[in-house]
């Protein structure tokens, strides 16, 4: 996987983040709903992954 695919869909995962979390009655900053929680595991992870290929 190129760097810029990764950062891709990092940046995709950090807009759906976001995006649900303005629109969602349950996510805050502490607590998240059940597709909060998949959305913000997925944008942490891809995260992580761009993060350390970028240090490695």
């Amino acid at each position: 996987m190129s760097d810029r695919s990764l950062y891709d869909r990092y940046m995709a995962a950090a807009r759906a983040h976001r995006e649900h979390a303005a629109t969602c009655a349950v996510c805050t900053g502490d607590r998240r709903c059940p597709a909060g929680k998949r959305l913000f595991r997925l944008f942490s992870a891809l995260q992580d992954a761009y993060l350390h290929r970028r240090r490695g």
